[in-house]
């Protein structure tokens, strides 16, 4: 069992967490992800590795609670235990100088990105960050990729901070304006993924996305997290996540996003019914 040593509430659907995992904490990377159960009849659900400290021997969590397992892991606090955390998964992020890094976070993506970001960074590369969200109270970790970005922009869909726009908007002017960018990382919803892919390939911008399909195991061996990318099948959790965005077929994956959809919102019907009969 893995303690929780701390929580904080981030915006109105999501809640870090900090965890007791030493051997994850030592060799994760930036990319990598965890496999995690709320308890022993839990659902297994993959989350990334929003940070690391490996002296300290923890991770990072950051959860957005919108299905059954997320939100029951909401309403855990310090001192509690999670059944058990798995990691770290999946390959590193492939991290080098290019010259120019532009990293582009939609909504909940953030919290995959700022460890991928820092790293481009602390590479020596020139960061450029571009975070986006509905409203002002659902941007994430802001002040951090300030701290980090050579420049930055903010979208809102409401306008409420920054630009009011979409998020792929200071891309798609950058990219007008012939700034020159070596690489783009995009993190986000698929839509979001997907719109950036047809943004920068036109332009021959080399663009990285971290995908995020249905995933069971984490190992490679239920074929859940599968995605054709240029023409091949790839397992995301032993392949990926990070893929070239111009080769990922993005129909595909939004169609097989969908599958489950009836029996998530049954599992978490049934969850929210057995809150309220027993009062919490």
């Amino acid at each position: 069992m893995n303690k929780i040593l701390a929580t904080e509430v981030l915006t109105p659907n999501s809640k870090l967490f900090v965890v007791e995992a030493p051997q994850i904490a030592r060799k994760a990377k930036p990319g990598q992800f965890i496999i995690l159960r709320v308890d022993e009849k839990g659902e297994r659900i993959p989350l990334t590795i929003a940070d690391r400290n490996p002296e300290g021997g923890t991770i990072t969590l950051i959860v957005q609670q919108i299905g059954k397992t997320t939100r029951e892991m909401g309403t855990l606090e310090a001192g509690d235990y999670l059944a058990d955390v798995v990691g770290p998964l999946g390959l590193p992020t492939h991290v080098q100088k290019y010259g120019t890094v532009l990293c582009i976070g939609g909504g909940f993506g953030m919290a995959a990105m700022f460890p991928i970001a820092r790293a481009f960074k602390e590479a020596g590369n020139k960061l450029i960050a571009v975070i986006g969200a509905r409203s002002e109270n659902l941007l994430l970790w802001e002040s951090r990729m300030q701290s980090i970005a050579d420049e930055m922009y903010v979208t809102t869909d409401d306008g409420s901070k920054g630009t009011k726009g979409i998020v792929i908007d200071p891309l798609k002017n950058l990219i007008e304006q012939g700034r020159k960018l070596d690489l783009v990382v995009a993190i986000g919803p698929v839509v979001m993924m997907k719109a950036v892919s047809k943004l920068t390939e036109p332009a021959g911008i080399k663009t990285l996305v971290s995908l995020n399909p249905i995933m069971i195991d984490g190992t490679g061996m239920c074929g859940g997290c599968r995605v054709t990318v240029g023409g091949k099948t790839k397992f995301c959790c032993v392949d990926g996540p990070d893929f070239d965005a111009h080769q990922v077929d993005w129909d595909e994956l939004l169609a097989r996003l969908t599958v489950y959809q009836p029996e998530e919102k049954m599992s978490l019907e049934k969850y929210q019914c057995e809150t309220c009969r027993s009062g919490q």
